[in-house]
This record gives C-alpha cells, sequence and structure tokens, in this order.
C-alpha cells in the first residue's frame, strides 16, 4: 500500500531570518535524487512554493506544476509528483517553520485529494473551494468544484466552526460528511480538514480526504495539550489497519519532549521521526506495533498558542 503523499519537507528561517532552508524531510524510496535537490535549495520570502506560504499566512497548493512558482518542477515531474501543499506555522507574525507536502501516484487510477477551501466574511457566509487535487477522482473533483459550505456544516464547515483540527471517520457512510455518497463512489474512507485564519475576517481550511487504495497515511492521531499537568491527551485519530486508537491510547499521555510527538509538543515546530522502533513513547510504540517506521508531527497554533498536534504515519 502506498501513500498518497510521497515526500515530506520542513522548512525553516536561518539564522538572518531572511531566507527558509531545508531543515529535514521523508522520501519515497524513489526520491532520494529529488531529496539532495531539496536539501540545497533555500527560499526567501514569496519564493517559491514555501516562500510563498510564508508571504501568504495560510496554506497553499499547487495542482499544476507547469508554468508555476514551484522552483523544483522539471525535477518534480520527473519523478513522479503531482501536487505540492505549503503549510507555514507563525508565532505571531514570524514564521516558525513550513511544513511542504509532496503527492502523486505511479497509477493512473489511484485516489486521494487535498483541498483549499476558503471564506472572507464581508463577502459571504459560505466557504468555496479555492483549489484541490484529487487523483482520479474526477466525478469527486467536480462536484467539490460546485459545493460550498455553510459554518458547521461538511468537514471544511464544522472544521470553520470548531476552529480547530476535525477528524472524520468512515465518510462515505458519515452524516457529518456532506459528499458521502460521492465520496463511497470514489473509495474515500477518512478525512482530515485543519482551519487557518489571518486574525481578521478570512479563513482556510485546509482538508485531506484519503481512499484505502492509497491512504494520505497509514495512521492519523490528534492530540491536544492538557494545560493542567503539561501532556498530550489523545482526541481521535484513524488507522488503515482497523485499530482501536481510543481503546490504545485510554488514559495514556505523552510529554514534552518524549519521542517526536513530545518534541513537536516542546518546540512547536514540525517535527519528523526517521525510525519510530527507537523511541519509547506510548504514540511510538503503538506505531511501531502496527509495522510503521516513520512520523511526521504538525502542531496547530493559534497565534502564539499550542492548540493541537497531528501525528501523521506514512
Amino acid at each position: 500500500m502506498q501513500s498518497f503523499i510521497r515526500a515530506v519537507e520542513i522548512w525553516t528561517p536561518n539564522d538572518a531570518g531572511t531566507s527558509l532552508e531545508f531543515a529535514d524531510g521523508i522520501y519515497h524510496d524513489s526520491l532520494d535524487e529529488f531529496r539532495e535537490i531539496s536539501e540545497l535549495a533555500m527560499f526567501a520570502r514569496d519564493d517559491g512554493l514555501p516562500g510563498k506560504a510564508w508571504a501568504a499566512g495560510h496554506p497553499v497548493i499547487l495542482t499544476n506544476f507547469a508554468d508555476s512558482y514551484f522552483r523544483r518542477a522539471d525535477e518534480a515531474r520527473q519523478f513522479g509528483l503531482s501536487c505540492a501543499v505549503a503549510i507555514p506555522l507563525f508565532a505571531g507574525t514570524g514564521i516558525k517553520a513550513v511544513m511542504g507536502l509532496l503527492c502523486g501516484s505511479d497509477a493512473d487510477d489511484d485516489v486521494g485529494a487535498i483541498e483549499l477551501w476558503h471564506n472572507k466574511a464581508e463577502l459571504s457566509h459560505e466557504m468555496t473551494l479555492l483549489d484541490g487535487y484529487y487523483g482520479a477522482a474526477k466525478d469527486f473533483e467536480f462536484n467539490s468544484r460546485h459545493t460550498t459550505f455553510l459554518r458547521g456544516y461538511g468537514l471544511p464547515g464544522r472544521a470553520w466552526k470548531a476552529d480547530g483540527p476535525v477528524l472524520i471517520k468512515d465518510i462515505g457512510e458519515a452524516r457529518q460528511f456532506l459528499r458521502a455518497a460521492d465520496a463511497a463512489r470514489a473509495g474515500m474512507n477518512f478525512g482530515l480538514a485543519i482551519p487557518y485564519t489571518n486574525g481578521g475576517d478570512e479563513t482556510w481550511v485546509i482538508s485531506f480526504l484519503s481512499a484505502s487504495s492509497t491512504p494520505i497515511a497509514r495512521r492519523c492521531e490528534i492530540w491536544q495539550p492538557d494545560s493542567s499537568d503539561g501532556t498530550l491527551s489523545f482526541h481521535s485519530g484513524y488507522c488503515s489497519s482497523g485499530a482501536n486508537l481510543d481503546a490504545i491510547f485510554s488514559g495514556k499521555t505523552v510529554g514534552k519532549g518524549e519521542g517526536t510527538l513530545g518534541q513537536a509538543f516542546a518546540s512547536a515546530v514540525p517535527v519528523i521521526g526517521a525510525d519510530l522502533t527507537q523511541e519509547s513513547s506510548i504514540a511510538a510504540r503503538a506505531a511501531a506495533k502496527a509495522g510503521l517506521r516513520q512520523t511526521f508531527v504538525l502542531p496547530v497554533l493559534r497565534d502564539i498558542r499550542l492548540q493541537a498536534l497531528i501525528a501523521w504515519y506514512p
């Protein structure tokens, strides 16, 4: 089973704060050469995809590399990559990091979706699609491009209302997922949405829709900080193997600095775990037991407050 996400990159500011440089990454086995190219790259504000997300102040999705500002476009196409997403993290107005996700498939019939939704309050009460990448799910794509969501309705609308990440399992059958019938026909089985705001009247929601054949990740978990004891508690999750994550993590916590998840908790920047078998946290041990060896963790911030951590296991 191949993950829909083929590469994950973390970009952080250089010492002068004038550009973003490569910090770490996870790459599919066939992308070693692409990693070497990425390790040498640097991006100023508004330069390339990481720089565009930095300047925009919200997630950016690029669904076509041709004649685009994606500086590694030729290499990306050569290695079968067809979509890229950049998610910036700010502490107040200062950039902390940009996480890049590079997606694609070796097969023409693989399905998965990454969508970027937007609302500008002074213009509309609804959230509309800015752009999305859907793989082979063409009917689902067509219907999504002609769909809008009110606050609190559908996956983007629920994340908008919650002002935090929302995960829905079995989206082909879930009443909360308003495109359930379309998702079922496309073979999609879970969705994750993360909202972002500019502190004004605009909100963006980036959503990830996963299919069983090419999942966005084989496991995804949302953890939330507990202000009373300074630990993380499991909130919700999905595992393609059907593992009962609620039962596994019931009563369990992760402390600051404990494994990859705890490192992201302590630093509030994205962190990659290259070998979970060498970690002792409950999250790492549970993943390793399921045969998962790597993870990448994305903090979700509001101003300078850590709201949640999302752990993906490709």
